[in-house]
C-alpha cells in the first residue's frame, strides 16, 4: 500500500484531498469520492502539503464517523496516523454502489476539485447508477435483528394462501426465509429486505416514508402526518389515514339491509396511486419523501423518479409493459397479492374514477419526478362537458363547503336570480347527480352527492 508520506508528496488529485480541519467542505469531498472512484481525505494537511496535524481524540473520531454514517450513509475506514510527531486523520473512501449525498446535495470529483451535481448532470448521474444496479438489490451493514420476523411470516402465509408464493419452506429460520425470497446477496441483507420487513427502516432510510397534508385551501394546512415503518405498515397506515381525511356518505339502498359507504374518492383509485408511488419511487434520491396533498377537489401525489425509460404518459392509460425500478420490492408486494405485475394498475384507477363520476386522473413528469392528480367530482375539470352554468358552480361550491344548500341559501348567494330560475338550477344539479334533494318542498335541502 502506498505510504501516506508519498501520497502527501504527490499532492492533491482526483482521489486525494487535503484539509486543515473537518468541516462541511471535507464531508462534501467524502461524498464526491464515494460517487466517483473513491479516494483518501487527509485532515491535518494544508493545500501546499505542509503537515500541521489536527485534533484526533477518540471522541472526535467518533463524531466524524457518526456524521459520515448518518449524513452520507457510507462506512469509510478512518484511522489516525502520526507523522513527524503530528497526528493526522486519514479517511479512505470506496466507490459507492449507489448514489450518496451530503445535506441533500450530490457531489462528484472532477480533477482535484469537488463539484456539485445539478440539473441534467444530476439526472444522468442517477440514471447511470440505475443502469448498473437497482436500489433494492444494494446490500448494507444490516443485521437480522433489523428484520421484523412477524411481518416476514405474515407475508409468507399470505402468499401461500393466495397461491402466489410456492416452493418456500415457512419453517426455515429467518435467514433461510430471506434467502428464499432473494433478499440476501453474498450473505448480506439487501435494502429491499429492510424496507419491506424492517423494524425501523427510517433508521437507515430517513425519507423512505409518506408525508400527508390536508389543506383548507391552496396554502393553509389543516393537519399533517408522516407515515413510517416498513412498506406493509405504510400501506395499511396510509389507507387508514386517507379514510380519516376524505368525506364519506352512508347509504342504505332500498332493496338492501346493509349500509353502503360511498367515499368522496374511490378508495381503489387512491390505493393504486400510492402503491405506484411507494413501489416505483427512486429510493436512490434519499433526500425526498413521497408526498400526498389533499385539497378540497383534488388529491396530489408527488413521487421522486420519472417514468422508466421507454414508457410514456399516454401508454400509462393503456395496458403497458410493467418496468420495475425496484424489482425485488415489486416481486414481494405482488406475491402478497397487493399489486399486479402486469401494468394494469393505472387502468383500474381510471375505471374506478370514471365509474364514480370523476374525471380521468392527470399524470405529469416534473423535474425527474412523477405527479398524479386525482380530481374530485366537484372539480371544475369535471364540469367541462356537463353543461353547468356559473350560478350552479357557485351552488356546488357552497354545498361542498357546508355539506348542503337550500333554496334560500342559493337566493342569498346569487342575489340577482328569480326563485324559479334558481329552483331549476338546483333541480338540474339533482338530475345530473351532483346534488341530492332531502325533505319536503318546504325546508328542502340539497346535499352534495358523492354517489
Amino acid at each position: 500500500m502506498t505510504s501516506i508520506k508519498s501520497i502527501i508528496q504527490k499532492g492533491e488529485g482526483t482521489k486525494v484531498e487535503f484539509k486543515e480541519e473537518m468541516n462541511d467542505s471535507a464531508y462534501k469531498t467524502i461524498s464526491a469520492f464515494a460517487n466517483t472512484n473513491g479516494g483518501i481525505l487527509l485532515c491535518g494537511v494544508k493545500d501546499n502539503r505542509d503537515i500541521i496535524g489536527c485534533a484526533s481524540s477518540n471522541k472526535i473520531i467518533e463524531k466524524i464517523a457518526n456524521v459520515i454514517v448518518h449524513n452520507i450513509k457510507i462506512n469509510p475506514l478512518i484511522e489516525v496516523i502520526e507523522i513527524n510527531n503530528l497526528k493526522i486523520i486519514c479517511i479512505r473512501v470506496k466507490k459507492s454502489v449507489y448514489p450518496v449525498s451530503f445535506n441533500d446535495t450530490y457531489y462528484k470529483r472532477v480533477g482535484s476539485t469537488t463539484r456539485k451535481l445539478e440539473g441534467e448532470d444530476l439526472v444522468n448521474f442517477i440514471l447511470k447508477f440505475q443502469s448498473t444496479c437497482t436500489w433494492d438489490s444494494v446490500t448494507g451493514d444490516f443485521s437480522l435483528n433489523d428484520i421484523d420476523e412477524a411481518t416476514v411470516d405474515f407475508f409468507i402465509n399470505t402468499g401461500i394462501q393466495n397461491g402466489r408464493l410456492v416452493h418456500i419452506n415457512p419453517n426455515n429460520d429467518l435467514k433461510g426465509k430471506l434467502n428464499q425470497l432473494r433478499l440476501i446477496r453474498e450473505d448480506k441483507i439487501s435494502n429491499a429486505a429492510i424496507l419491506l420487513f424492517g423494524k425501523d427502516p427510517q433508521k437507515y432510510f430517513p425519507n423512505a416514508l409518506v408525508k400527508i397534508a390536508k389543506f383548507a385551501d391552496e396554502t393553509n394546512v389543516i393537519n399533517t402526518k408522516e407515515i413510517k415503518g416498513n412498506l406493509f405498515q405504510q400501506i395499511n397506515s396510509f389507507e387508514e389515514e386517507i379514510r380519516n381525511n376524505i368525506n364519506v356518505e352512508y347509504v342504505i339502498p332500498n332493496d338492501e339491509f346493509q349500509r353502503k359507504d360511498i367515499w368522496e374518492y374511490p378508495l381503489v383509485a387512491i390505493r393504486e396511486a400510492i402503491l405506484n408511488a411507494i413501489v416505483h419511487r427512486d429510493y436512490f434520491k434519499s433526500n425526498i419523501a413521497t408526498q400526498v396533498k389533499i385539497f378540497k377537489n383534488c388529491i396530489y401525489i408527488y413521487n421522486i423518479g420519472g417514468l422508466p425509460e421507454g414508457i410514456t404518459i399516454n401508454q400509462l392509460k393503456e395496458t403497458h409493459p410493467s418496468v420495475a425500478r425496484n424489482p425485488l420490492i415489486v416481486h414481494i408486494i405482488y406475491r402478497a397479492g397487493i399489486i399486479e405485475e402486469l401494468g394494469t394498475g393505472i387502468k383500474r384507477m381510471i375505471d374506478s374514477l370514471k365509474k364514480a363520476g370523476h374525471p380521468e386522473p392527470e399524470f405529469k413528469e416534473e423535474s425527474y419526478s412523477f405527479v398524479t392528480y386525482l380530481w374530485g367530482r366537484f372539480s371544475k375539470k369535471n364540469f367541462e362537458d356537463k353543461d353547468i352554468n356559473n350560478r350552479q358552480i357557485k351552488a356546488l361550491e357552497l354545498a361542498y363547503e357546508n355539506g348542503k344548500i337550500s333554496i334560500s341559501d342559493y337566493d342569498k348567494l346569487i342575489a340577482k336570480g328569480s326563485k324559479s330560475t334558481l329552483q331549476r338550477d338546483l333541480n338540474d344539479l339533482v338530475d345530473k347527480n351532483f346534488l341530492k334533494a332531502e325533505g319536503k318542498t318546504k325546508g328542502r335541502v340539497y346535499k352534495f352527492s358523492f354517489v
